[in-house]
């Protein structure tokens, strides 16, 4: 079968690329915007890539397009599809369809944490043996790959087949679907991260996400498992409203807990106050240990011993594009992470300032999610940024005034709607012993390189 996928260069719609290339079907696809790591990865596996979304791709005579949710009405590919009657699918359907009938599906949903924890799984899985598949919105470093097909067939002695993990996303499905995408998946193991306010431009309160996350919950059979942020008051409402599926908690005492960590990374996991071994690797921060916890119980519910677990988060290596290392030049390090929520901004910064201590921390942000260009987050910036020793945003193509809005950080930070100026900015800046943390979720013009570039002048 021959698939066209609109919006293919989102990490998800490219990990069904991936998948479907992988299950022998031809793939081709389309995209506004190609940039890395989704654009490298789907050239690699001899994927065609169109730029744009002109309506002379039909003549390619795909058997259904397979429709992101980056695509609305109005685009010009979409209207002449429906003009002419021509099939076409979501991709969170497509997946459900093609790929996750008949698995044991663990799926990792969450306002933050959803990538690495979902990498997290998939190692853990991978280590123990059960050689899972996986659909994940970053590349893995311990897989190189952000999507895959399950390993050899392997029927479990309840006549399951092999395990799938992946990333459970509650931003919708597509224009013509507006269930957020997790709600097509059914899972027998659903890890419930956290859960805040986000995605502004889709839902109007937090009690509307909640009520989304419900329906994720509905979806989990009896025999499955639930695990659920013991912390989360949001969470707990969810659940309050209806779960007919066994719950383990982390991140308190009664249920999975992890100990401070040592100077080295390395912590002690607990289960009801009971220890179970040492985590021993150089994660950042406390969200990573949450992380851990989460994926040690969905790990367990499918067969492997909390032991093997243990070893195996010892070994993971992390996701590209979370506190990455680009390049160190006269002894200034940039770094590229994909936080973009002031939470997820909060956790970033203080975990680097855990390693580095007194060390200071040029933080670099690009607000450019929906939630943040709509400025729905803006009065929580400053807070989010208050670790770091100079702050400079991007303010290029917002609805609000970056640096009004970062005022309560005084002389410290500042704002440019031009990217050479703000590259200049941050490269005058720094001097040697600092450490350039770059956030954004998207490619940011490439300052990374560009930075790099500049300070060894």
């Amino acid at each position: 079968m021959h698939i066209h996928i609109l919006g293919i260069c989102g990490t998800f719609m490219g990990g069904i690329a991936v998948l479907a290339k992988a299950a022998g079907h031809r793939v081709t696809g389309c995209d506004a915007n190609v940039y890395p790591p989704m654009s490298t990865q789907l050239e690699a596996q001899g994927i065609e890539l169109i730029e744009g979304f002109g309506s002379e791709q039909l003549a390619l005579k795909p058997d259904i397009f397979v429709i992101g949710n980056v695509v609305s009405r109005g685009n010009p590919l979409m209207e002449e599809i429906l003009n002419r009657g021509l099939p076409y699918i979501s991709g969170p359907q497509w997946l459900a369809e093609n790929v996750l009938q008949d698995k044991w599906v663990l799926a990792v949903a969450g306002t933050h944490g959803k990538t690495t924890t979902s990498s997290m799984l998939a190692w853990v899985l991978e280590y123990a043996g059960l050689a899972p598949g996986f659909l994940i919105g970053g590349v893995p470093e311990n897989f190189g790959v952000s999507a895959r097909l399950p390993g050899a067939p392997r029927q479990e002695p309840n006549g399951r087949s092999p395990f799938f993990v992946i990333e459970a996303d509650e931003y919708d499905t597509a224009f013509f679907d507006k269930r957020s995408k997790f709600v097509h998946y059914r899972p027998r193991t659903a890890v419930l991260n956290n859960l805040e306010f986000d995605h502004a431009d889709i839902f109007a309160d937090l009690a509307a996400i909640e009520t989304q996350f419900h329906h994720l919950v509905r979806t989990v059979p009896g025999q499955g498992l639930v695990v659920a942020n013991g912390r989360e008051e949001s969470l707990d409402r969810v659940l309050q409203r209806g779960c007919w599926t066994p719950v383990e908690r982390f991140g308190i005492e009664d249920g999975w807990a992890a100990g401070e960590a040592e100077s080295d990374g390395s912590f002690e996991v607990l289960l009801n106050g009971k220890a179970q071994g040492r985590v021993q690797w150089e994660l950042l921060g406390e969200h990573n240990r949450m992380n851990a916890l989460a994926v040690l119980a969905a790990a367990r519910h499918v067969g492997v011993p909390v032991g093997v677990g243990i070893d195996g988060l010892s070994a993971f290596r992390n996701v590209k594009r979370r506190m990455e290392v680009r390049g160190t030049v006269n002894d200034i390090t940039v770094y590229d992470d994909f936080a973009h929520h002031p939470t997820a901004i909060e956790t970033t910064v203080a975990g680097l300032r855990a390693k580095v201590g007194n060390a200071r921390i040029l933080a670099v942000l690009e607000p450019r999610s929906n939630t943040m260009k709509l400025g729905v987050m803006k009065a929580a910036l400053p807070g989010s940024l208050k670790d770091a020793d100079r702050v400079f945003c991007y303010a290029a193509n917002l609805g609000w005034d970056a640096a009004a809005a970062l005022e309560p950080l005084g002389t410290t930070a500042s704002a440019s709607d031009d990217l050479g100026q703000l590259i200049e900015a941050i490269a005058s800046e720094a001097r040697p012993g600092d450490h350039i943390l770059v956030m954004s979720n998207g490619g940011f013009g490439g300052i990374h390189q560009k930075l790099l570039e500049r300070l060894e002048i």
